[in-house]
This record gives C-alpha cells, structure tokens and sequence, in this order.
C-alpha cells in the first residue's frame, strides 16, 4: 500500500508564530524575559515539553517555580493559540487532495502532543485529511526513534519500500532513515537554526507538490 507520512509543524504548517506566543505568554506569567519567534522555530521539533524547558533556561527569571505549573500555564495558553493565526505552507492544501485522489494513503508522525496536534488540525479543516495521525504521546517513544514509522507502516499495511516521508528537520530525516524510509526534506522548515541540507535527506525540495510523482515512478 502506497503510503505517505508527514511531518506537522515546519512541513505542512507554519505554526511557529502561535506556539512562541503561548511559549512568551507562559513565561511572563512566571516572570521571565520572553524570546523571540526565531529562536522558538530553531528549538520546535522535540515536543512541546522540550521547547518550554529550552525557552526557560534561555531566559532571565525566577527558575524555582514548579515545573507542572508552568507546564499547566504553558497548555492553557497553546490551546487558545494553536491554529489561530498558522497557516500551510504553499502548495500543501492542493498537494494533500492531489495525493489522496492517486489513491495514496496518508498519515502524520509528529512529536507534537495529540491535544495540541488535534486542535491545530481542527483549526485548519484537515481533521479528515489523513488515514493515520501518530502524535508525540501516541506511543511510548517519539522521533527520532523509528519505531513510530515502523508503527505506522504496520498499521497502514505498507511497506518501507512503499512508502515516503517528508518532514523539515534532521530529526526527521534521521527517523525515516533508521526506518528505512526514503525521506524528502523541505528548505523551509524548523531545523534548529542548520540547513536541511546538511541531514543529507534523499531530496531537498522547495514544496511538496512533487509527492504523487514519487509514488507514479515506482
């Protein structure tokens, strides 16, 4: 079964703006110094729980607070933010439609946690665009662990030989490659602040509207 995964955040949407700003909204309410949108889009990729704790000791403030409760801060701000003012990526929209009418099964494989992952889905009316949707907490271990790719294949019915996935990160690349998976990478996704180029995925593209030729060729 042809099957295509993607990668969420930095691949089919931009959602950096409204994560920084549930990220800044946190720690002003513990009392430290906010941080810009650059460097919240250099650190997403490993979880939201990752990015928050990056941001705090990146900042000045009080660093005794109970880290639940900034967490607790951290998901009351993300809920009202996420899908607010994030958008796809060009070409994404027609692509996902184009791609389903081939008759190519899709999925989503991201760390970021089904709470949030939903509501941004919700937000952007693509609630059905995908067979499979794998999110950070969805099963015991997350990217970089192939596992996740692994899970999904068997679930779809796929194969590694017929499948692909398009993700924006070294994290990503080096997933799909322990999986075995071909891996495309887009130029302008959240790498860390590292140019995609250097993960050495299989394909650098600029947009993901070749994807339903990979699967033609095979």
């Amino acid at each position: 079964m042809a099957l295509v995964m993607y990668d969420l955040d930095g691949t089919l949407l931009d959602t950096a703006g409204e994560i920084a700003e549930a990220v800044n909204m946190t720690l002003e309410d513990f009392g430290h110094e906010t941080v810009s949108d650059q460097q919240v889009r250099d650190w997403i990729g490993h979880g939201t729980g990752w990015l928050m704790k990056t941001a705090w000791q990146h900042t000045q403030g009080p660093m005794d607070a109970p880290w639940d409760k900034v967490m607790e801060r951290f998901v009351i701000h993300y809920e009202k933010t996420a899908g607010t003012h994030s958008r796809a990526f060009p070409h994404v929209l027609d692509t996902l439609s184009r791609t389903r009418a081939a008759g190519v099964k899709q999925a989503i494989v991201t760390n970021k946690e089904t709470r949030f992952t939903t509501r941004v889905l919700e937000q952007h009316g693509l609630s059905d665009a995908f067979d499979m949707v794998i999110c950070g907490d969805s099963l015991p271990v997350k990217k970089p662990n192939p596992a996740v790719i692994d899970h999904c294949l068997a679930q779809m019915g796929s194969s590694a030989g017929e499948a692909l996935f398009v993700g924006d990160s070294e994290i990503d690349v080096a997933t799909a490659k322990s999986a075995g998976v071909v891996c495309w990478a887009v130029t302008y996704g959240y790498n860390l602040g590292k140019p995609i180029e250097d993960a050495m995925p299989d394909r650098v593209i600029e947009d993901i509207r070749d994807v339903p030729s990979f699967f033609r060729a095979m």
